[in-house]
C-alpha cells in the first residue's frame, strides 16, 4: 500500500506551548501534567502562569473562560539558608540574616558599586559568574548565587554567558538594602510573576488540552503514530512513523534544534549544534496524608542553594488549587513513612493530604544517583523541615527529562547566530523553548508566541519580536497584537 500523502502550506511540529501558538495563528498534545495511581497531580516542572503578551492572555481567556477555571495567587516564595527562611529574592533580603553576614554582604555589595563607577560601559561581564559578582558583590555570590545557581543549571555559573538574565536576577537596590537592614524590613514582592494563575482543574496540562481543543481537529494531528521520525529538508517533506509523509512550503519546527537536526541526518547542522548544552529534569512528586503543616502555610515555591539536600526548588503543588490531590474522604493506604520506615497499619485511610513537588538537575557537570534519588529527596525533606520523620507518605513521582534547561552557555550565542540562518534558508523555523534554544524566552506565555510570531514571519515577514529582542517582550506588556482583532489576518 502506497504511503498516505499529505500536502499543507505551513507544517508544525510539536504540540507544547509553541506549536498550539502557531497552530492558533494558523487557524483564526504534549501533556504537561501527571497524575500518580493515588490521585496526585504533578507538573513536569515547576510552571505558572504569567504572561508578557495580551495576545496569549486572549487565547488562555478563550480556552477557560470562567472565573471558576483559575486559581490565582499572590507568590510566597523563601530560600532556604542556614535553617532559616530568607524570603526571595534572597539578595534583596539580607536584613533577616545574622548581623555578621550583614555587615559581609553590605561590605562587599559597596565594593561592587565603587568598582562599577570605575568601570568603562564597553566592560562586559565574560560570564554569568562574573555578572553575579559585580551585581550582587563577591559574599552574596559566595553564599547563595553561585551554588544555588549550579544546582539550578547544573554547570557551573562561569561556564555561562550574561545575555540572557534580563529580568529574571534582581539587582540590589544598595540604598534601599541598607535601609532595610537598618530598619528590620524585608522587601516586597519583585518579578513579573508576583502574582500568578494556575488552572483550577488538570494541571498545567489542562491549560493546553483546552488550548489545543478550540483548533480545528482536521488540522491537527497527535499522538505516537504521528511522530516525526525524517525530516528531507531539500525535498520539503516530513515523515510520520505511521508511514504518512507530509508535503510542507514552509516547516515550523518546536522539536529541540539538536534532535531536528538528527532527524535531517544533516552533517553540517549536527555539527553546528555541538556547542549546544543542556541539563536534564528530575521531577520528584510527593503525597502526604495530614493536614498542611502550619509552618508551610500558604508557600508557593522554595529555593535550596545548601547541600543538605539534592532540590533545589520545591513546589508546595497542593497550594496551587485543591484539586491537585485527592479529595479527603479517599482512602488510601500509606507506603513508608518519611524517615523510610514501614507504617504501623497497611490500611487504607482517609486524608486530608497535601503534596511537594521537587526539581533535581542532572548533567555531566552534576551526574544523579537515579537509585537513589526519591529517598534523598525524601531525606531532604526531612533535612530542610519540610517533612518530619514520622509524616505517612501516600504516594511517589518520578520522572527524568532528558532536556530540562535550555543553558545559555558562553558558546550559545555564536552558534545558534549560525543554526538559526542556516535552518531559515531551508524554509525551516526552529522555535520553542529548546527549538531556539533561549531559555530568556523560555516560559510558556513566551514559548506560545515564538509560534504565534513564526506564523506572522512567514505570512507577512513580520519581526518576531521575542526571538529577536527578549529584553524587549520582558521589559514591557505587550499590547500590540490581541487575538480578536487578528482572527481574519490568516486564512
Amino acid at each position: 500500500m502506497a504511503a498516505k500523502q499529505i500536502n499543507v502550506d505551513v507544517l508544525v511540529i510539536g504540540a507544547g506551548p509553541t506549536g498550539l501558538g502557531a497552530a492558533k495563528r494558523l487557524q483564526q498534545l504534549a501533556t504537561s501534567t501527571d497524575v500518580t495511581p493515588e490521585g496526585f497531580l504533578f507538573d513536569v516542572g515547576g510552571h505558572v502562569i504569567f504572561s508578557h503578551y495580551k495576545y496569549f492572555d486572549d487565547c488562555l481567556n478563550e480556552a477557560l473562560p470562567k472565573v471558576e477555571d483559575w486559581y490565582e495567587h499572590q507568590r510566597v516564595s523563601y530560600v532556604r539558608y542556614e535553617g532559616r527562611w530568607v524570603p526571595y529574592p534572597f539578595q534583596n533580603n539580607i536584613s533577616v540574616l545574622p548581623k555578621e553576614e550583614q555587615v559581609k554582604c553590605i561590605g562587599s555589595l559597596i565594593d561592587a558599586a565603587l568598582e562599577a563607577r570605575a568601570r568603562p560601559a564597553s566592560d562586559k561581564p565574560e560570564n554569568f559568574d562574573i555578572w553575579n559578582t559585580r551585581n550582587v558583590g563577591q559574599r552574596l555570590n559566595e553564599i547563595f548565587m553561585r551554588p544555588y545557581n549550579f544546582k539550578v543549571w547544573a554547570v557551573p555559573p562561569s561556564k555561562m554567558n550574561a545575555t540572557w538574565v534580563g529580568e529574571r536576577v534582581a539587582a540590589p537596590n544598595l540604598k534601599l538594602l541598607t535601609s532595610n537592614v537598618i530598619l528590620n524590613k524585608v522587601a516586597g514582592n519583585w518579578g513579573p510573576n508576583a502574582t500568578f494563575k494556575f488552572p483550577a482543574e488538570g494541571g498545567t496540562g489542562g491549560i493546553w488540552i483546552a488550548v489545543a481543543n478550540t483548533i480545528a481537529k482536521d488540522k491537527t494531528r497527535f499522538g505516537e503514530h504521528s511522530r516525526v521520525v525524517k525530516v528531507n529538508a531539500d525535498a520539503k517533506k516530513v515523515y510520520l512513523k505511521d508511514g504518512t509523509v507530509v508535503h510542507y512550503g514552509s516547516l515550523i519546527s518546536t522539536m529541540a534544534v539538536d534532535y531536528l537536526a538528527k532527524a535531517m541526518a544533516d552533517t553540517k547542522l549536527l555539527q553546528l549544534c555541538k556547542p549546544l548544552f543542556y541539563s536534564s529534569t528530575n521531577v520528584i512528586g510527593v503525597g502526604i496524608r495530614g493536614k498542611r503543616p502550619e509552618h508551610i502555610g500558604d508557600k508557593c515555591w522554595l529555593y535550596f542553594p545548601e547541600d543538605n539536600c539534592p532540590f533545589y526548588r520545591a513546589t508546595i503543588f497542593s497550594n496551587y488549587s485543591p484539586n491537585n490531590q485527592p479529595k479527603e474522604n479517599a482512602k488510601l493506604p500509606t507506603k513508608q513513612l518519611a524517615n523510610g520506615q514501614k507504617p504501623a497499619s497497611s490500611k487504607a485511610q482517609e486524608g486530608p493530604y497535601w503534596s511537594i513537588m521537587l526539581e533535581v538537575s542532572e548533567s555531566q557537570y552534576k551526574p544523579v544517583k537515579h537509585d537513589t534519588l526519591l529517598a534523598d529527596s525524601i531525606q531532604g525533606l526531612i533535612n530542610t523541615k519540610l517533612l518530619k520523620p514520622e509524616d505517612e507518605i501516600v504516594s511517589t513521582y518520578v520522572r527524568r527529562f532528558d532536556h530540562g534547561y535550555p543553558t545559555p552557555s558562553l558558546e550559545r550565542n555564536g552558534a545558534l547566530n549560525e543554526i538559526l540562518p542556516y535552518l531559515q534558508q531551508k524554509d525551516i523555523l526552529s522555535r520553542g523553548r529548546f527549538g531556539s534554544w533561549k531559555y530568556e524566552v523560555g516560559n510558556q506565555d513566551h514559548s506560545f508566541m515564538l509560534g504565534v510570531e513564526a506564523v506572522d514571519h512567514i505570512v507577512s515577514g513580520a519581526v518576531e519580536l521575542s526571538l529577536a529582542y527578549p529584553d524587549f517582550v520582558n521589559g514591557r506588556a505587550n499590547t500590540e497584537r490581541r487575538l480578536t482583532s487578528m482572527k481574519t489576518v490568516v486564512r
